[in-house]
């Protein structure tokens, strides 16, 4: 099909060294932009832009080895853990996703993606956690979800664990966004946790099949699960925690960031935070009453597509 043929050449050209994913995935939104990528054009003017147009025209001849080599790829996600394919071409990639500055080009994900994932908060924070952070992040989310919300995390130690555990044990939706690629389960000991959710919900990956935990992609993991939820709940972080990360980048993305009022009264970087723009938040309201529904999420990202529609 012409569909799968688009995206196979889609994450062919992210396969070739040099170019930068984000511009990759802002091209391919537009009107012919996937055309035009194929044939080395690019119209951003920027610096990332014009880096991505040469190492483009270089090595398009090369296309068809690229091709087969992730169309492989694709195929072993799908023959090893049943996993699928959205890029963002595509109807069912994430609504909250496709409005944030540099949404990633294509998601490998096992499990199911649905339309109404869009009403989503992101319940984060450190790894260490103490009993009560993990009291409080498994309260919020079991909350959350009875409230018909979907819980995003990391999948990581303490606070993402509570968070997850807590959603399926209420019976909701969770996603669990992870920082190394489709095939591989990092931590192991979630190992079982990791295959619940994608019977209640989707594992998600921005990664090649098989790509291992750096110190890099976990920073990236944060700027996706930023981006697929509404808003970024911190429980329990400190100054360099990767959660406070998140709580800023959800700030540059026009998301929400929520902190709980102990968080505020801990930790001084907390406090700043909420001069940014933060919400200091003390119960499950306080979230709710920011979210919007699925259909004003995606209307949001219509317009956005419109917007990049008319610009092109």
């Amino acid at each position: 099909m012409a569909e799968d043929l688009n995206r196979l050449r889609l994450l062919a050209l992210c396969s070739i060294e040099g170019v930068k994913w984000h511009v990759i995935a802002r091209e391919a939104q537009r009107p012919g932009g996937l055309d035009r990528l194929l044939s080395g054009e690019v119209g951003e003017d920027s610096r990332d832009g014009t880096e991505t147009r040469e190492h483009l025209q270089a090595h398009l001849s090369e296309l068809d080895d690229h091709v087969a080599k992730v169309e492989s790829q694709v195929h072993e996600a799908a023959e090893k853990v049943d996993a699928r394919l959205t890029t963002i071409m595509d109807d069912d990639y994430p609504a909250n996703l496709r409005v944030i500055p540099s949404p990633p080009p294509f998601l490998f994900y096992r499990g199911e993606l649905r339309r109404d994932d869009a009403r989503s908060v992101a319940v984060v924070g450190t790894r260490k956690a103490s009993a009560e952070g993990l009291k409080r992040a498994a309260k919020l989310a079991e909350m959350l979800s009875a409230e018909g919300v979907t819980i995003i995390s990391g999948l990581a130690k303490g606070i993402d664990t509570a968070a997850h555990t807590a959603a399926l044990s209420a019976h909701g939706r969770t996603l669990a966004v992870i920082g190394t690629g489709i095939l591989r389960t990092y931590p192991k000991e979630n190992a079982a946790l990791t295959e619940q959710i994608t019977t209640e919900g989707a594992v998600l990956s921005q990664f090649w099949p098989s790509a291992p935990p750096t110190r890099w992609s976990f920073p990236m993991r944060n700027a996706v699960m930023s981006g697929i939820s509404q808003g970024t709940a911190v429980i329990e972080a400190n100054s360099k925690s990767g959660a406070k990360m998140q709580a800023r980048l959800a700030l540059e993305q026009g998301k929400r960031s929520f902190l709980m009022a102990s968080l505020v009264t801990s930790e001084d970087w907390a406090r700043r935070y909420l001069g940014r723009g933060a919400v200091e938040v003390s119960s499950v309201e306080d979230v709710l009453r920011w979210l919007m529904s699925p259909e004003q999420i995606e209307q949001q990202s219509q317009q956005r597509h419109q917007l990049v529609m008319e610009l092109a």
